[in-house]
């Protein structure tokens, strides 16, 4: 998309308005840890402004002002240490920490700066500035949840239906499938943007979730923001935040945009580095206050807008050691308008995706589904249920039938469900074929077996 003559001179009007008159710098006193100690700044500074460092190598790192020891600045730097030492110039950077998403970012890859990384060329800069850690709009003007996202994934669909505006969470364990999951959801969704954050994960994950998740069609609708485990915790951090701040300029433009982030728990570590750094005491194992502080800021701005655009947050959340209520799981989930989890006992049974449903729960489903539709969910739960209740009897062949007629039908209709709830990761399922297909289940007469 090229940019008319108007949008250029507007950024340029943009660009001329952010120069200052004045030049404000210092030099690097020492270098601790993770800290960048300078003195002689003179111009009014507050946590979370920007500086540049210019190293010994001719090149510049940026960093965040995240602490003050006396009339010194403590820096945390965006890229390595290597090349700064004292005697280093630091130049106090006037431009806000913003972002100006456009239009033409869809089938873009970008990093923490909202700069591109996938090699086909600048991006246009749009005319309005979105801040990088902005607020989340006024809860008294925002609209309601309504109507439904078809995520393609047939479990999800019908048993945990999700509303646009709604925000979900995807728990597990490590392994058991959370971003195969997601990237189920990425590819079959319906939504008319899908704007997707990948924090702290691998790098070799990059281009095969473009490549073989998203593939061509998908990655025409959507945004990728990435940083990859190896960056620094503010560049991990930071994504997340530009992630939102990108999703929230489709959302500005009446689209329903699809927000996906992998993963919330490395966003906590990233925090947790910094505040540890900054000397903030630890309150629950190891994380500091600061990152249950900042964890509603950035999940609260995901849901509807105060006009007809929406954000559909799906966050997944790695819980550790499988513990559902370690305390970033479960902060997390106390937020969230429910919670997707994920069971390594199930997917060791070979069944993905590997979801719990009677763990699992979507808050607003209710609200969305027609009578029929909750009452047709509603009764393979009880089955499923009834099932689990007796399990083990059943594994054993302790229970004998005819003791229970519940629990009769439920073995009956449970291998069905099974199937059901299994899909192929190229396998996509509308929301009117998962209902279809679990009404079909329910429909089939039931046949009382006979004990051998």
């Amino acid at each position: 998309m090229r940019m008319k003559l108007s949008e250029l001179l507007k950024n340029i009007e943009g660009e001329i308005a952010k120069i200052s008159f004045g030049e404000y710098y210092g030099t690097v006193t020492a270098v601790q840890g993770l800290f960048i100690e300078v003195s002689g700044v003179r111009s009014p500074l507050t946590i979370g402004d920007r500086c540049n460092v210019h190293t010994t190598h001719n090149s510049v790192v940026p960093c965040e002002l995240v602490s003050f020891r006396g009339d010194k600045l403590l820096l945390m730097p965006y890229g390595s240490l290597q090349g700064i030492g004292p005697g280093c110039r630091v130049d106090v950077e006037n431009a806000a920490p913003v972002i100006y998403p456009h239009a033409s970012w869809l089938g873009r890859i970008v990093n923490a700066f909202g700069e591109p990384i996938d090699g086909k060329g600048p991006l246009i800069k749009g005319a309005k500035p979105y801040y990088i850690k902005s607020s989340p709009p006024p809860a008294a003007f925002r609209d309601r949840v309504k109507g439904k996202v078809d995520l393609g994934v047939r479990a999800v669909n019908t048993f945990l239906t999700i509303c646009k505006g709604q925000r979900m969470g995807i728990f597990a364990g490590s392994g058991v499938g959370k971003s195969t999951l997601m990237s189920m959801m990425a590819k079959h969704t319906n939504s008319d943007i899908s704007i997707i954050g990948l924090i702290g994960e691998r790098g070799r994950e990059a281009k095969e979730f473009v490549e073989d998740v998203l593939g061509k069609e998908g990655l025409e609708k959507s945004v990728l923001v990435l940083a990859t485990s190896d960056e620094s915790p503010l560049m991990r951090r930071q994504a997340a935040y530009v992630t939102m701040a990108i999703a929230e300029y489709f959302r500005d433009e009446n689209k329903d945009v699809l927000c996906m982030m992998d993963s919330i728990t490395r966003f906590a570590m990233a925090q947790r580095e910094i505040s540890l750094s900054v000397g903030e005491p630890p309150a629950s194992k190891g994380y500091t206050p600061s990152v249950f502080a900042e964890l509603p800021r950035l999940l609260e701005r995901a849901g509807p807008g105060a006009g007809t655009g929406t954000i559909t947050g799906l966050f997944t959340v790695l819980v550790d050691g499988d513990d559902h209520n370690e305390p970033v799981a479960d902060a997390v989930r106390s937020i969230l308008d429910g919670h997707i989890v994920l069971d390594r006992a199930i997917a060791e049974r070979n069944r993905y995706p590997a979801i719990n449903i009677l763990r699992s729960i979507s808050r607003t489903m209710p609200d969305c589904d027609t009578p029929e539709e909750y009452a047709l969910v509603a009764k393979a739960r009880k089955y499923i249920a009834s099932y689990e209740d007796m399990a083990e009897l059943i594994r054993l062949g302790a229970y004998k039938a005819g003791s229970n007629k519940e629990v009769d039908e439920a073995i009956f209709y449970y291998p069905k469900l099974e199937e059901f709830l299994a899909q192929k990761k190229n396998e996509r399922v509308t929301l009117a074929e998962g209902y279809a297909q679990l009404k079909a289940i329910l429909d089939t007469p039931y046949t009382p077996q006979v004990q051998k």
